[in-house]
C-alpha cells in the first residue's frame, strides 16, 4: 500500500520538484500540497497522512511553529512522520537526525529523498508495533525548544536598501510587514528588505519587548505607533510615525494584547 504524503513548501518549483521524485518511486501517494504553515496544520488535521515533507523556512508559521501549533492543539498522538526540507545548511544539523524526523537540503537530490522514504516507512512499521506516541511528542518539544532559545538581542539589523547593505539600530525600525516572502522593513527615515525569511525570524532578533506581532504580516515597534485609530466591529488600526504614516491593522487575536498595552 503506498505511503500518502503532504508537501509544504513556499517555493512552487521545490514543491514540484519534490513530487516529481516522489511519483518517481511509485510507493508515495502525494494527497495535497501547501504553501505556508497555516496550511500546513488545517492539511495535516484533515488528512492524516503518513508523512509531511515540511519546509522549514515559511511565511506565516515556519516549520517548527507548525509542529507547536499541532501540540497545542492535542494532536500530539497523531502526528505523521515529520521530513524537514531547507536550502541551508544551517538546518540540516543532527538535532533533525532523531527518532520521527529527518531532513533533504535543496535542490533535492533523489537518492537522498529515496532514502528519506525508506526511512519514513521504516518508523511507521516501527511505530505500528511499539506505538512510540509519547517518545516521538517529548523528541519533537525538545527540538522546539531548542529552536526557539532566547538569544541575545544584537542591536543592529541589516537591511538591503538597492544595492546598498545598510545597519540599522533596532530601535528605529517602525514596523516590518511580509508580503508574498519578502520582508520589507520601515524607519522613520528609509525602507529596506530583511534577509530574513520569516518575521519569526526577523523577531528573534529583536527585543520582545519592544517589537509586537500586531498582525500575521505585520511587526512592529510599540514604541513608534503615532495613534490607534478605532476600526469597525470593535477592531484598530495602528498609525505609524514613519514619512507615510502607515495603517496597520491589528488581528482579533491580539486586540486584547493592544488594549493591555495601551490600557484602552
Amino acid at each position: 500500500m503506498p505511503m500518502t504524503a503532504l508537501i509544504v513548501d513556499d517555493e512552487e518549483l521545490a514543491r514540484e520538484e519534490l513530487k516529481y521524485l516522489l511519483d518517481t518511486t511509485g510507493s508515495v501517494d502525494v494527497l495535497a500540497e501547501g504553501k505556508n504553515g497555516v496550511e500546513a496544520v488545517d492539511l495535516i488535521r484533515t488528512h492524516h497522512p503518513d508523512v509531511v515533507f515540511l519546509d522549514v523556512q515559511m511565511p506565516g508559521l515556519d516549520g517548527f511553529a507548525v509542529l507547536r501549533k499541532l501540540l497545542d492543539l492535542g494532536e500530539g498522538g497523531h502526528l505523521p512522520q515529520i521530513i524537514f526540507a531547507t536550502a541551508f545548511d544551517q538546518y540540516a544539523v543532527r538535532a533533525f537526525d532523531v527518532n520521527a524526523i529527518d531532513y533533504l537540503l535543496k535542490p533535492f537530490d533523489r537518492d537522498r529523498v529515496l532514502q528519506a522514504v525508506d526511512r519514513a516507512r521504516l518508523r511507521l512499521q516501527e511505530s505500528a508495533e511499539t506505538k512510540p506516541a509519547d517518545l516521538r511528542v517529548d523528541t519533537l518539544l525538545k527540538l522546539i525548544e531548542q529552536h526557539q532559545t532566547p538569544r541575545a538581542h544584537s542591536g543592529k539589523i541589516v537591511l538591503q536598501s538597492g544595492s546598498r547593505l545598510l545597519l540599522i539600530d533596532q530601535k528605529d525600525i517602525c514596523f516590518a510587514s511580509i508580503d508574498e516572502g519578502v520582508i520589507s522593513v520601515v524607519t522613520p527615515t528609509l525602507e529596506g528588505q530583511s534577509k530574513c525569511r520569516t518575521l519569526e525570524e526577523l523577531f528573534d532578533l529583536l527585543d520582545p519587548a519592544v517589537f509586537w506581532r500586531a498582525h500575521r504580516s505585520y511587526l512592529v515597534n510599540i514604541n513608534h505607533i503615532r495613534e490607534v485609530v478605532p476600526w469597525f466591529k470593535s477592531t484598530y488600526q495602528l498609525r505609524m510615525d514613519d514619512k507615510k504614516q502607515t495603517e496597520i491593522p491589528v488581528s482579533r487575536a491580539q486586540t486584547r494584547r493592544l488594549r493591555e498595552l495601551f490600557n484602552l
